[in-house]
């Protein structure tokens, strides 16, 4: 079934959240036993009000996890979408994920929700840094002096507009829809695959745990490796 649909779908649009990036090896943001939620409160600090009221920790925080990025990359799952994306079969890629292993891996059509940790800008000109710059210690911009600061959503911000706008459109497009590794709790980015339901395609979740959209898909995998999914998806396609 899924091997049909695969090899019939002429716009394949990826979705891909938290379970794509632990696959690397990176902790789970929001686990309560990694560690990240239960040492510091990151409601408060990756927040825009800690930014300039607790510039200190803000600063060491995301450092950190810059820092931590260096001892990761992506996993062959992300290279498969990447050469699914050179061969044809997958148009586009939607992520929750800001650690930028898509593009590392070699996808170009990516429409961040979240933004990127491999980029800094300034909050006051927008003038953009390589997340390289902020861990050597630049901490505001050559050109006007305003503060830098992670090119994510941080706390009590909105989503970027062009990105949303882009998995808009790109879900609306789709025939086949893939979500990989998302819990499909937060929203409104677990709006989408529902989007796709609407305008008449096909719909797969692959994670390890069941969702709360489990319903509406067409086609459910639990408890496997992403990597070794789309490892075996991909011999259908060759």
């Amino acid at each position: 079934m899924i091997e049909e649909w695969l090899k019939d779908s002429s716009y394949t649009v990826v979705f891909t959240g938290a379970g794509m990036s632990t696959e690397s090896g990176l902790p789970d943001f929001r686990s309560t036993n990694q560690g990240l939620w239960e040492q510091k409160n990151l409601a408060k600090i990756a927040s825009i009000g800690s930014l300039y009221q607790n510039p200190e920790e803000f600063t060491e925080f995301y450092r950190s996890r810059m820092a931590g990025l260096r001892e990761y990359g992506p996993h062959k799952g992300h290279y498969l979408l990447a050469e699914w994306e050179k061969r044809g079969p997958v148009k586009s890629i939607i992520t929750q994920n800001v650690d930028g292993f898509h593009q590392l891996a070699g996808s170009s059509q990516v429409a961040e929700l979240h933004g990127t940790l491999q980029t800094v800008y300034c909050q006051e000109c927008g003038r953009t840094y390589s997340s390289d710059e902020y861990l050597e210690g630049t901490n505001h911009c050559v050109v006007c002096g305003g503060v830098l600061r992670p090119s994510i959503v941080l706390f009590g911000e909105m989503l970027p507009e062009k990105p949303f706008e882009l998995a808009l459109q790109e879900a609306s497009r789709a025939d086949l829809f893939i979500v990989l590794g998302s819990s499909l709790s937060v929203s409104p980015a677990n709006q989408f695959p529902l989007i796709a339901k609407e305008n008449g395609a096909r719909v797969i979740i692959v994670n390890r745990e069941p969702t709360q959209l489990d319903g509406y898909a067409d086609e459910v995998v639990h408890d496997r490796n992403i990597g070794d999914v789309l490892e075996e998806w991909d011999s259908y396609l060759r």
